[in-house]
């Protein structure tokens, strides 16, 4: 037992490891997302996983949240917005774009983020943007018009996105103003912080299990499938994987944390067609090489070393 422990201790020292897992598990919700069609519904699947992830952290992090609460007791409005839109209306574009979309396509269309979070400080902040950047983001865009198109870009003429595709945008954009919400985030401990986040979440997702219902559309994991997809995004995407990132960022900060996200498209469409059984086209490929392109072009050029 003491050689485990001391494995696991060593393991929770290591970013790369931690990293690593991080954008595994995060890649792996697209599988879930695709899988848990017809076995969970996606508002129910949004609220479950944060019920489940929100008990584990209250009790492995409540002295966090005891010690945290009082910094954070002014924000709550703000925090519980940031949760809700973050955590809850994030997921629920993504769970239900997944009803209209490929999981390769999902997998493309989550490497936006990063870009939109750079435009988003320049608009907000005035961060400087350099000719580098605007080239990566314009590279990135590429990408974007090639899954729009199916890599038939004279389809630009009378264009017209998947269902699906459109609301992962709409999920990035979401996601990309959360992110550059945390720049003012109350001064906690990181973890006390997002036990305060899937609380929200939690509370903000269960106004869309009740319209679920109301319409009829509500689907319970009575099956094999939908009770592993829930577990699968309560424990990895929602808990381990944002500790993991916690720590990561704690041991080698920001900067060199983010271009591992990069990663997690790429592995996301590999899933996707391993799993799935999905069709990986040459337009795949070339979306692929765009987004991941110009997100690292973005990322790793903005400043000199």
């Amino acid at each position: 037992m003491t050689a485990l422990l001391a494995l696991l201790r060593r393991g929770f020292d290591n970013p790369w490891l931690l990293i690593s897992l991080t954008c595994i598990f995060w890649a792996g919700n697209v599988v879930a997302a695709r899988s848990a069609i017809g076995h969970i519904s996606p508002l129910l699947l949004v609220c479950g996983r944060w019920v489940i992830a929100s008990a584990i952290l209250l009790v492995i992090a409540n002295k966090n949240l005891r010690e945290d609460w009082p910094v954070m007791a002014p924000h709550w409005p703000r925090i519980f917005a940031m949760g809700a839109c973050g955590f809850t209306l994030f997921h629920a574009f993504y769970y239900v774009s997944a009803y209209y979309t490929s999981g390769v396509n999902l997998s493309i269309m989550q490497g936006v983020s990063p870009v939109l979070v750079l435009l988003g400080a320049w608009v907000m902040w005035r961060t400087p943007v350099t000719m580098v950047q605007m080239m990566g983001c314009g590279i990135t865009m590429i990408g974007i018009l090639i899954v729009g198109t199916h890599g038939d870009l004279t389809m630009l003429r009378d264009l017209q996105f998947n269902v699906g595709d459109i609301g992962m945008l709409v999920a990035g954009v979401i996601y990309a103003g959360y992110t550059l919400s945390l720049r003012n985030r109350p001064k906690t401990s990181a973890i006390g912080f997002f036990v305060v986040m899937a609380l929200a979440a939690l509370l903000s997702s269960i106004p869309g299990v009740i319209y679920e219902a109301w319409r009829g559309d509500l689907i319970w994991p009575t099956t094999s499938t939908g009770v592993m997809v829930l577990l699968y995004t309560a424990i990895f995407p929602s808990l381990m994987a944002q500790i993991f990132y916690i720590r990561g960022i704690e041991l080698i900060g920001p900067g060199r944390a983010i271009i591992f996200y990069n990663v997690t498209p790429v592995l996301s469409a590999i899933f996707a067609t391993y799993f799935l059984n999905e069709p990986f086209e040459l337009y795949h490929f070339a979306a692929l090489v765009f987004v991941i392109g110009g997100v690292t072009i973005a990322e790793k050029l903005r400043r000199p070393t």
